[in-house]
């Protein structure tokens, strides 16, 4: 997606802070369906900046896997959690949370600096380089798709048994609370 210069940050600062936002309310909400709610939502978040970065097949994946599988999965293990309701939706740190909040500050920090004494213009560089060739993006897809279908078949099937396994299970379990 070819987008001028400007309006392309535009929609970049818009995405980041939303993802920032919805992260921020995975976790600090306490109740535990609006949290899974905004994973599904940073989630598809992240795949609208792979689409702004020209990673078609990256969004899709994002799409695909974390909001359609790994989300859902989420959604389907917290409806089967009995929790009590609590009536208010922020709650009170503790010790530990005091100090998880210290130690993810220290690291966004530490990644920060990193990110901006990166030497950027070298990848930047190779990017370009690769990126007039349209070959290179056909060719990696197919190369993935050959992987799936040849070489990784047996994880790639054995990964969707797992996962129809599972969902039959959460149904089970789903049912059984409703004759009980």
């Amino acid at each position: 997606m070819k987008l001028f210069e400007s309006f392309s940050e535009t929609i970049f600062f818009i995405l980041t802070f939303n993802i920032i936002l919805g992260s921020l309310g995975i976790v600090l909400l306490s109740d535990i369906v609006y949290s899974a709610f905004l994973l599904g939502f940073v989630f598809g978040c992240v795949a609208l900046l792979y689409l702004l970065l020209d990673s078609d097949f990256v969004a899709a994946a994002q799409i695909l896997i974390y909001v359609g599988a790994i989300n859902v999965l989420i959604v389907f293990a917290v409806m089967l959690i009995n929790k009590k309701k609590v009536d208010n939706l922020l709650v009170f740190w503790t010790i530990g949370d005091g100090i998880t909040s210290v130690i993810c500050i220290s690291i966004f920090l530490v990644l920060s600096n990193a990110i901006s004494t990166t030497s950027w213009s070298k990848i930047y560089l190779f990017v370009e380089g690769t990126k007039n060739e349209k070959l290179i993006l056909t060719d990696n897809i197919r190369r993935i798709g050959s992987g799936f279908l040849t070489e990784f078949i047996v994880p790639f099937e054995l990964m969707s048994i797992i996962l129809l396994i599972a969902l039959i299970g959460a149904i089970v379990l789903a049912r059984n609370e409703q004759l009980s």
